[in-house]
């Protein structure tokens, strides 16, 4: 896969963290090897620009997601198609706050490796807006994180999506 994280939001974190946490995701998702993904970490006045221009909301979020090529998970009878999946951009100082406020009070860094996984599966066609749709997205993101954490080797359970 080729996935570029490009931190611009001042913000030290464990990016080799989020690029294995996308690139497990992909591969889980049997998207093509030779696919394209763009991670982008930016400070809040930026997310809170973004958040207005493209969704009209006021104020930072912690995930915006930015298709491409609309690839969807592939099948395991089908090759996999090759393409642009497009930009995940995440928050880092809502991620923090995030965790923090989260029942299971868990890090910076734990949250966006679940933004990071949240925000592949956005690009891959999946939502949360209604109650099945969120059912199956959030079910699948825990999988996913659970089993990226389990090989390699870290404690419990992912933490509960905290995601809107």
């Amino acid at each position: 896969m080729a996935i570029d994280v490009n931190n611009e939001s001042g913000t030290e974190l464990d990016d080799e963290a989020v690029l294995d946490a996308a690139r497990y995701a992909l591969q889980r998702m049997r998207i093509h090897p030779l696919s394209e993904l763009s991670v982008i970490l930016v400070d809040e006045a930026a997310m809170e620009q973004l958040h207005i221009q493209w969704m009209d909301l006021p104020g930072p979020t912690d995930v915006m997601s930015f298709p491409m090529d609309e690839l969807r998970p592939g099948k395991e009878d089908e090759e996999p198609v090759q393409g642009l999946l497009g930009d995940i951009v995440l928050c880092p100082e809502v991620a923090k706050r995030q965790g923090q406020e989260a029942p299971s009070q868990h890090s910076m860094d734990e949250e966006l490796q679940l933004l990071t996984v949240h925000g592949v599966l956005h690009l891959l066609g999946y939502d949360h807006e209604e109650p099945d749709e969120k059912a199956e997205m959030f079910g699948l993101q825990k999988t996913i994180l659970d089993e990226w954490r389990a090989e390699r080797g870290m404690a419990g359970p992912s933490p509960a999506p905290t995601t809107r």
